[in-house]
């Protein structure tokens, strides 16, 4: 997996104070984005130990909230396998830490071997993002159609309905 930044004590996010990745891959290419240099999978650097190092020290400091993962779309399949170790990681290290997730992918839409990811997800945003429904009134999308979801703490087999905390 390649990425191309990690942001400390970000806010624009997610909630609170937030370690953020950017990880390479995207096959949406939306109109407007604000991250088309992500799309290439093959863009960016090597994540490696040291990069997870600087995640978890970060992810250590007592005013951080947790991690945020963005891109390019974490859910492409070149990261899945890595992000996946990643949360599990996280969630084992830092039980209190939540991790949001950014995908163009609608959760309905998300293949069924991807799902096991959302036993470590507090918060899916989902959706493309969408020029002409662009607002900036609105708090961590870019656009009306995507969805801020926090996710229920199960094995999910399959995606059903339910797993949305109400």
């Amino acid at each position: 997996m390649n990425y191309h930044n990690i942001l400390h004590d970000n806010m624009l996010n997610g909630d609170g104070l937030r370690v953020v990745l950017f990880v390479s891959g995207c096959e949406h290419h939306c109109k407007g984005c604000h991250n088309p240099q992500t799309h290439d999978p093959s863009s960016g650097i090597p994540f490696t130990r040291a990069e997870k190092d600087e995640i978890f020290e970060q992810l250590s400091k007592p005013y951080i909230q947790g991690l945020t993962l963005t891109g390019g779309d974490p859910l492409h399949h070149c990261n899945y396998t890595t992000l996946l170790a990643l949360c599990k990681k996280v969630k084992a290290t830092f039980p209190k830490k939540n991790i949001w997730l950014y995908t163009g992918y609608r959760i309905e839409d998300i293949p069924e071997e991807m799902q096991e990811i959302f036993q470590y997800i507090d918060t899916i945003v989902d959706g493309r993002f969408v020029e002409e429904l662009k607002d900036v009134n609105l708090p961590y999308v870019g656009s009306s159609n995507q969805r801020i979801i926090r996710l229920n703490k199960r094995i999910f087999a399959t995606l059903k309905v339910g797993i949305f905390k109400e």
